[in-house]
């Protein structure tokens, strides 16, 4: 079995992370069928724009714009909105042996923070995790893709479009299955303060300052917090199931560090600020992160301190 600080020193890319065969959560609510995403015209729609089809069969040149019309379409766009018919896009065509694959993993991941925050925690209550595509009801509002993953507390839910995924991936230059687990992780980790009573307080205090600088740096103290906690749950469930390879946390730390603060900042506008940061910059990310991985006890993970 890899040592957690051997993997930490190693630090070089190795296999995916050992989850197959692992228990599923059964606390998993599967929009995915049902939310957002692309749907065909309804009936209504058909018989309105038959005509316009019917004329363009007649021709090579209508074939060719029907053709591109199809194509159009699998590309998420809605080739009837330039004649005023529906939106003018759709999502993107899911690759549904890939979705089910990467649903299948993060159920296993849920599980694993189950398992440990069980034992870890006395009288821990699980949360559930909500798959979804596009967009959804939350017990916090609509959720939609662009919001990225979050944890709602108003109904003790995680809500997780499985394209973040690929934008973790391909956006933030953070691929890997062990950086996607840490993303489950933190937000599991906000559930945890939930259940603490942490985020009620510090929404207290919010309210209280009316300061966004201020609360800016409380907030900041959460998600950190969340991080630390996140690495907690990769020590334990390493330590129970040896679920991890070498170059697994180096995914975690690039996750964390391409999501800091002012890596985000510097790569939107190009330069950073730090009182508008909300989420910690990269160094923290990583440094509490690390924090939770070696010492495998939540008592280190107090950022309020």
């Amino acid at each position: 079995m890899v040592g957690i600080i051997e993997i930490i020193i190693i630090g070089f890319k190795g296999d995916d992370m050992k989850w197959k065969g692992g228990r599923k959560s059964t606390n998993v609510d599967d929009r995915r069928a049902t939310s957002g995403g692309r749907s065909m015209p309804s009936m209504g729609t058909m018989m309105m724009i038959w005509p316009i089809i019917k004329a363009l069969l007649k021709t090579k040149f209508g074939w060719a714009i029907i053709g591109l019309g199809v194509v159009a379409y699998m590309s998420g766009f809605n080739p009837l909105s330039l004649i005023g018919v529906g939106g003018g896009s759709y999502s993107a065509p899911v690759n549904q042996v890939q979705d089910d694959k990467n649903a299948a993993f993060i159920s296993t991941v849920l599980a694993s923070t189950e398992d440990v925050w069980g034992k870890e925690l006395p009288g821990y209550r699980e949360p559930q995790m909500v798959l979804y595509r596009a967009g959804t009801k939350s017990g916090c509002g609509y959720a939609n893709a662009a919001m990225g993953p979050f944890y709602c507390p108003a109904d003790q839910k995680v809500y997780l479009d499985l394209s973040f995924f690929d934008e973790l991936s391909q956006k933030h230059n953070a691929p890997g299955d062990f950086a996607q687990a840490y993303v489950l992780a933190h937000e599991v980790g906000h559930h945890i303060q939930n259940l603490q009573g942490i985020l009620s307080k510090v929404q207290q205090a919010k309210q209280q300052w009316k300061n966004e600088k201020r609360s800016n740096a409380l907030q900041v103290k959460v998600e950190l917090q969340a991080d630390c906690y996140a690495g907690v749950w990769a020590h334990h469930a390493h330590k129970r199931f040896n679920i991890l390879e070498e170059g697994d946390v180096e995914e975690a730390l690039r996750a964390a560090s391409s999501i800091g603060d002012d890596a985000l900042q510097r790569k939107a506008t190009g330069h950073v600020r730090p009182d508008a940061f909300t989420h910690g910059s990269s160094q923290q990310r990583v440094e509490w992160f690390r924090r939770g991985l070696r010492s495998g006890d939540i008592r280190q993970c107090n950022t309020f301190k």
